[in-house]
């Protein structure tokens, strides 16, 4: 079973930023919990190709880009896509929950390293994809806004698959 962490009430903002990433990261876990390579596989629904490996895949290269590539400034390709397409990911048709997974838990542990090493949430890097600054702060929210709105969609895929909802 997937511990979830639950989110201080009264906390400080670094404290509630870090565990409300790690709430989706567990909630991104516990939608993939139990279910064979092949369900993780099935998609939602024509013509989306959208799998939970797919979003696994995804949010690995998402963790990987904003924390590794942009905060902590490493020269780092994808880890899918050579050209830097973050739509390959979603692509799982022959991925495994393994290598997902490991991928996935490698660059949350990357993550969770780098944040916990920045000084403060007012670390600034440089975004070349935006072509502007950013702070560590704001690269903690869109973290969590990316992994709520795949949340979300892992919902309904879960459900397709084997009707298991909630949480």
């Amino acid at each position: 079973m997937i511990e979830r962490p639950e989110p201080p009430l009264t906390g400080d903002e670094r404290e509630t930023l870090r565990v409300f990433l790690d709430f989706h990261r567990a909630t991104l876990a516990m939608k993939c919990d139990g279910l064979s390579d092949e369900d993780l596989r099935k998609r939602s629904m024509p013509p989306s190709t959208l799998t939970l490996l797919g979003l696994v895949r995804h949010m690995a290269e998402v963790e990987r880009t904003w924390f590794r590539r942009v905060i902590n400034g490493e020269d780092l390709p994808l880890v899918w896509s050579a050209e830097g397409d973050y739509q390959v990911a979603y692509a799982a048709s022959d991925s495994t929950r393994a290598e997902a997974f490991a991928v996935w838990e490698t660059e949350v542990a990357h993550s969770r390293r780098i944040e916990r090493e920045a000084a403060s949430l007012d670390v600034i890097a440089y975004n070349p994809r935006w072509e502007a600054d950013v702070s560590l702060r704001l690269v903690m929210l869109h973290l969590i806004h990316e992994y709520a709105r795949h949340n979300g969609h892992a919902d309904f895929l879960r459900e397709g698959i084997d009707g298991v909802t909630g949480a």
